[in-house]
């Protein structure tokens, strides 16, 4: 699950850097939840090749009912007070691979792609999954792909220690994470 604000062009992105320190933590412990990576961007940031000035958080869940709690908690009203409404994004998740050490990410890459029509599913999900073993091969702390059927996307979404290596995905955006909320897994 992800959801995305787009900030003013001078918006003081030192807000929003002092709001995930200082809330970030109110998660590490939710019921359900694999992680919450609080991801932000600076717009002119070299690093990010950002465009804009984003807060845009990604969250893996454990089940849809986890997901259903904190979308009815006062931590996310207090989102949506803070920033406005947002469009949720949703992808079932077809495979996942979280470390141990993924609260120690401090950058988090993402790409979003269309997936053609009649595209053999099972085919391309065994691809990600390939994908998704090499980038933890080379240092990704998590690793996520996922799809979502009804605008055919899939996402490859990824926590670093260091800035991954560029690649020819045009599709591919950089995040600097401001703090990575993993509970404990619990019995």
């Amino acid at each position: 699950m992800q959801y995305s604000f787009t900030l003013p062009a001078d918006y003081d992105m030192a807000i929003v850097r002092q709001r995930i320190a200082s809330k970030g933590p109110m998660l590490d412990d939710f019921d359900g939840l694999h992680f919450k990576a609080y991801l932000h961007t600076t717009r002119g940031d070299p690093t990010f090749d950002a465009h804009e000035n984003l807060y845009a958080p990604f969250y893996l869940w454990r089940d849809s009912a986890a997901m259903q709690r904190f979308l009815g908690s006062p931590g996310f009203a207090g989102v949506a007070q803070a920033f406005g409404w947002p469009v949720i994004g949703c992808w079932p998740v077809w495979d996942a691979q979280v470390t141990p050490e993924a609260r120690d990410a401090r950058f988090a890459s993402q790409e979003i792609h269309a997936i053609e029509p009649y595209t053999d599913l099972d085919a391309l999900r065994r691809d990600e999954q390939s994908a998704l073993q090499h980038d933890i091969g080379r240092g990704a702390l998590a690793a996520v792909n996922a799809f979502e059927p009804t605008t055919w996307t899939r996402v490859r979404f990824r926590l670093w220690r260091e800035p991954p290596a560029a690649t020819a995905a045009s599709h591919r955006r950089l995040y600097a994470v401001g703090h990575v909320s993993q509970p404990p897994t619990r019995g």
